[in-house]
């Protein structure tokens, strides 16, 4: 068969016109200025959270912004921007710094949405955890892990969280073990994937 050569040209420059067209539409995203709450209201998907976390990126004072949403009293906006508050903390962890104490009030907040606890302890996987909060994080991610009621994303998390202070304090290391050898023969794909990381990491062996 012949190599239609036109139509591979056609192609090419139909794809280098979409590629131009998405670079312009990302460089225009972090210069236009947003209406966070507009926007967190406007919708709730993927699409919107990449959004957002593409407008903040390394900006401390947009993040800042988005943080000040996430600790309002607007239920319906906090749920809602739990979301690309966590994500834009894996990207640029130091961003979280400077509001520890008020992350920290959050994960104790027993009456905080499932959502925010989850993206609470999501951003504490990736920050750097100041030692005057470590122990209150440690303690947190005991109560998650061992509570039956909790979601599977949350105990998840707090499993990864104590994996990672349990290298710096591996005296914790045969509790969380104890832990997980009773939940996991009925926990779900998610959990015994956290337990065989946290097993990984600290080379212990069930």
């Amino acid at each position: 068969a012949k190599i239609n050569f036109i139509a591979l040209k056609k192609l090419y420059l139909k794809e280098l016109s979409y590629r131009k067209k998405c670079k312009l539409n990302s460089q225009n995203i972090l210069l236009q200025k947003m209406d966070l709450h507009f926007e967190i209201l406007k919708e709730h998907s993927k699409k919107q959270c990449n959004l957002i976390v593409e407008w903040v990126g390394s900006n401390q004072k947009r993040f800042d912004e988005l943080f000040k949403l996430f600790m309002g009293t607007e239920f319906k906006v906090v749920q809602r921007s739990a979301w690309p508050v966590s994500y834009c903390v894996e990207v640029y962890p130091t961003l979280i710094n400077k509001h520890f104490d008020k992350l920290i009030l959050q994960l104790q907040n027993n009456d905080a949405h499932q959502a925010v606890r989850r993206n609470t302890l999501r951003m504490l996987q990736y920050a750097t955890i100041p030692n005057e909060y470590k122990g209150i994080v440690m303690n947190c991610a005991f109560d998650f892990v061992q509570d039956f009621n909790e979601p599977i994303a949350v105990k998840a998390f707090s499993l990864s969280i104590l994996a990672k202070l349990s290298l710096e304090f591996p005296e914790i290391i045969p509790e969380i073990k104890t832990i997980i050898e009773v939940q996991l023969p009925n926990e779900s794909a998610a959990f015994k994937s956290s337990a065989k990381q946290f097993l990984k990491i600290t080379k212990q062996k069930i």
